[in-house]
């Protein structure tokens, strides 16, 4: 090899390169130390931006729809005044959703609670009925279910002991929850006001990017990096908008439903499959599980007809709704999306089922363009091969 001055270069960077690595390696805890104090300052950041892409989807909605191009064109101070009042609107809206769930919800919670006790009470001599009618042959059966009883005082006072002594061996004192709190807050206002500037300034913050990346990145390559970063923007916010109308659709369905059917728990379970439909996939049957449960404490057969009743409702939410919502947004094969969700759902959570769609979804688009131009080169027409 010619040791020219780019070739010199490049095995300088490859010597560096390999010399951090190996002093990473060699002292691994104190790289760990180093990545996890990097992580703790950069994450409000990464948090507050996750925010404002969120945040940045319905607002852009508002602002086509209520300052459309051709009206901005003719007043500067509509101009001026269309994103803070749209991200205004946005804000106001994500409070009043907030609002409505706090003082909706958690009475409903509350009371359900209160009721379940009295439920499960009042249902358990019901099941020693039917136990009695089933297996009065076997009295080893009969006598265990002769010996279940129920204690919510018990219970309750079991569960209070938990937090009272359970949570000291969690948590090392009261002064390091309340610095976890307080370090939790922290962290959640920073990212709050990072996204707030960002969405004001993102056309300046654009501008700025392109410039860096520009500066320092070949031209072809930077383009290329472009394209990338369009194509998961367009296809994270295509996956949000419907996997959120998607969730609203379906517990919207479930209020009507059950109210029609006079279930109990309407509203509750509506919100609550809601707020679960939207992990792809399994979430709805999450909401389906707690929702029958409920109901089966208060009324066996009505729990059977709301099971029905999820049974008949997913089967329109996965063959009409879903497809055309959130299928089509993302153009990822029912497969790949399976895939995506149990990938993610091990490696991340809830959180992991929510992203790794349409993560996979552009590695699915990219590598399918580098298909097709491997095909192209080699002068294969893809319709040859179908």
């Amino acid at each position: 090899m010619e040791l020219t001055k780019e070739n010199i270069r490049k095995l300088r960077g490859l010597i560096l390169f390999t010399a951090v690595v190996v002093v990473c390696l060699w002292k691994y805890e104190a790289s760990l130390e180093i990545l996890s104090f990097v992580w703790g300052v950069i994450f409000p950041f990464i948090l507050g931006g996750a925010i404002a892409f969120v945040l940045n989807v319905p607002m852009n909605f508002v602002q086509r729809n209520l300052f459309p191009e051709e009206r901005l064109e003719k007043s500067k101070t509509m101009k001026k005044l269309a994103r803070p009042v749209s991200m205004l609107i946005v804000l106001f809206s994500v409070i009043a959703v907030i609002g409505l769930v706090m003082f909706v919800l958690i009475p409903q919670l509350g009371n359900t609670f209160s009721n379940l006790g009295r439920n499960i009470q009042a249902f358990i001599p019901q099941v020693q009925q039917w136990a009695q009618m089933i297996f009065h042959g076997n009295k080893e059966i009969m006598e265990a279910i002769n010996n279940i009883e129920f204690d919510w005082n018990k219970i309750m006072d079991t569960g209070l002991d938990f937090f009272r002594n359970g949570a000291g061996n969690v948590l090392d004192s009261t002064i390091s929850a309340a610095k976890s709190i307080i370090n939790g807050l922290a962290t959640f206002f920073i990212a709050f006001a990072f996204s707030i500037y960002i969405l004001i300034q993102k056309e300046k913050l654009r501008r700025q990017s392109k410039k860096v990346l520009f500066a320092f990145v070949r031209r072809g390559r930077a383009e290329a990096a472009l394209e990338v970063l369009t194509l998961t923007y367009q296809t994270f916010s295509h996956f949000l908008t419907g996997q959120c109308m998607e969730a609203l659709i379906l517990g919207g369905m479930f209020m009507v439903s059950m109210a029609v059917l006079r279930l109990p728990y309407a509203l509750l379970i509506g919100i609550v499959i809601a707020f679960t439909a939207l992990i792809p996939i399994f979430g709805a049957f999450i909401g389906c599980v707690v929702g029958a449960f409920l109901i089966f404490m208060v009324d066996p057969l009505k729990a059977l007809i709301f099971v029905v009743l999820f049974l008949v409702l997913q089967q329109i939410e996965g063959n009409l709704i879903y497809p055309h919502v959130v299928g089509n947004s993302v153009g990822l094969p029912s497969i790949w999306v399976l895939a995506a969700v149990s990938v993610g759902g091990r490696l991340m959570g809830v959180v992991g089922m929510l992203i790794f769609i349409p993560i996979v979804s552009v590695l699915y688009a990219l590598f399918r363009e580098v298909v097709y131009l491997k095909l192209k080169k080699r002068k294969i027409a893809p319709e040859e091969i179908e």
